[in-house]
C-alpha cells in the first residue's frame, strides 16, 4: 500500500515519521530516566540496559520491520549507519551545546567513557568478522556470531557497571582533571527529582513510558515502510537510504537528550548515552536473525563493511580526544569534533562511490 503512494505523500508521511520519533523520544527518555531512579536501577546493569532499549526503540522497529518484509539491506544500512551517523551528533553537541568555550571531550574526559568507546569498537569488529561467516551456519533462527555480540556488549556493560563504582587509579573515579564539576548523571536525577516534586507518580511515568514506547515503535515502522518506498522513487538503494536519511531521522532524539545533557553541563552522559546506544545497536543483529529466519551477517554488502569501518574510525578519534583532551577550538567545535566531522563527510561520498561503482558494475 505504501509504495503506491506518491512521492509527496512519501516525504509527508516520512516527516510526520520523524515528528512522531522526536517528541516521543524526548518523552521516552525522561521517563527512563525517572523509572530508573525510582526503582532503584541508576549506573546499575538493569538501569543501562534498559536505558539502550528505549534509547534505540526506533531502531529496534525499523529492525524488525526491515526483517519481517525481507529488506535485510534496510536493517544492516540503518544498524551500522545509524552508529556513524549517531558518532556524529557528538559534533552537534560540541558546536552547538557547550556552554563553556572548551571542546566537548576536554570537559568530559573520563577513563570510564574510553571503556564505553572500545566497547562500540569491539562490538563493531566482531560484527566485521561475522560477515565473513557462513550464511548456513544458522539454527533455531540462530547464528553463533549475533550471540556473541550479545555477550560482548553484556561483558561489556558489566565492566562499565564496574568503573562506574570505582577504578583502581588515583581518583577512582577515572576522572580527568578540569571536567564538569557534577558527578556524571546529575542531570537524570534533577529530572527525577522535579517529577516528584511536581507529585507525578510512578504509575503515570510508567504510562507515559507505554505510551512513548508505542508511539515510537509505530512512527519507526512507519519510517522503515515509507523510507524504502521513498528509495525505489528516486532510484536510491535500501543501504544507502537506510545509513543516511533513515539513520538521521532516528538519530533525532539523541540529539536532544544530548543538547539537554550538555546544557545541563552532564557533558559525560552526553557522551555516554551516545557510546551506551552505539554499543547497543549491532545486538539488534540477533533480533533481525530472529524474525528474518536468515543469517543477517554473512548478507552484508561492501557498502555495510565501509560503514563498519567508517564507525570505527570515528569513535576512535573520539577516544583519542578523551584521552589527549585537545583545548583548541576550530569553527565553534573541538579539533576532534572537526576530525569527525570531516571524516564523516569524506566517507559518506566513499560510501556512494562504492554503490555507484556496484551498480556501474551490475
Amino acid at each position: 500500500m505504501v509504495h503506491g503512494l506518491p512521492l509527496a505523500a512519501l516525504l509527508a508521511l516520512f516527516a510526520a515519521g520523524a515528528v512522531a520519533i522526536w517528541v516521543a523520544g524526548i518523552a521516552l527518555s525522561n521517563s527512563t530516566d525517572v523509572l530508573a531512579r525510582r526503582f532503584g536501577l541508576g549506573q546499575a546493569l538493569g538501569g543501562v540496559i534498559l536505558l539502550a532499549i528505549a534509547t534505540n526503540l526506533p531502531e529496534i522497529a525499523i529492525t524488525a520491520s526491515a526483517a519481517a518484509a525481507g529488506t535485510i539491506g534496510v536493517a544492516v544500512g540503518n544498524i551500522l549507519g545509524g552508529i556513524a551517523i549517531q558518532t556524529v551528533v557528538l559534533v552537534a553537541l560540541d558546536a552547538f551545546g557547550m556552554p563553556e568555550k572548551v571542546p566537548l571531550t576536554y570537559k568530559a574526559a573520563s577513563l570510564t567513557l574510553v571503556i564505553e568507546g572500545l566497547l562500540v569498537v569491539a562490538v563493531l569488529i566482531v560484527s566485521i568478522m561475522g560477515t565473513q561467516m557462513p550464511a548456513s551456519l544458522i539454527a533455531l533462527r540462530i547464528t553463533p556470531i549475533a550471540v556473541l555480540i550479545l555477550l560482548f556488549w553484556l561483558l561489556g556493560v558489566w565492566l562499565i557497571g564496574r568503573a562506574n563504582r570505582g577504578l583502581p587509579w588515583h581518583d577512582r573515579a577515572g576522572d580527568a582533571p578540569g571536567t564538569q564539576e557534577k558527578p556524571k548523571g546529575h542531570s537524570q536525577a534533577a529530572r527525577a527529582d522535579d517529577a516528584h516534586k511536581k507529585g507525578v507518580g510512578t504509575t503515570r511515568t510508567v504510562i507515559v513510558f507505554v505510551a512513548a514506547a508505542v508511539v515510537t515503535l509505530v512512527a519507526g515502522v512507519v519510517l522503515e515502510r515509507a523510507g524504502d518506498a521513498i528509495a525505489d522513487h528516486i532510484g536510491m538503494t535500501g543501504v544507502l537510504f537506510g545509513a543516511t536519511v533513515l539513520a538521521a531521522a532516528t538519530s533525532l532524539p539523541e540529539l536532544s537528550t544530548g543538547l539537554a545533557s550538555t546544557k545541563a553541563g552532564d557533558y559525560q552522559l552526553a557522551v555516554s548515552d551516545i557510546f551506551g546506544g552505539n554499543a547497543f545497536l549491532p545486538v539488534l543483529f540477533l533480533l533481525a536473525t530472529l524474525v528474518s529466519g536468515q543469517a543477517v551477517l554473512p548478507q552484508a554488502q561492501k557498502t555495510d563493511i565501509y560503514l563498519a569501518g567508517l564507525a570505527v574510525l570515528l569513535t576512535s578519534v573520539y577516544l583519542a580526544g578523551l584521552i589527549f583532551r585537545p583545548r583548541r577550538r576550530v569553527l565553534g567545535m573541538g579539533v576532534d569534533s572537526l576530525a569527525v566531522l570531516a571524516l564523516y563527510l569524506i566517507g559518506t561520498a566513499g560510501l556512494f562511490a562504492i554503490a555507484w561503482a556496484g551498480g556501474q558494475g551490475g
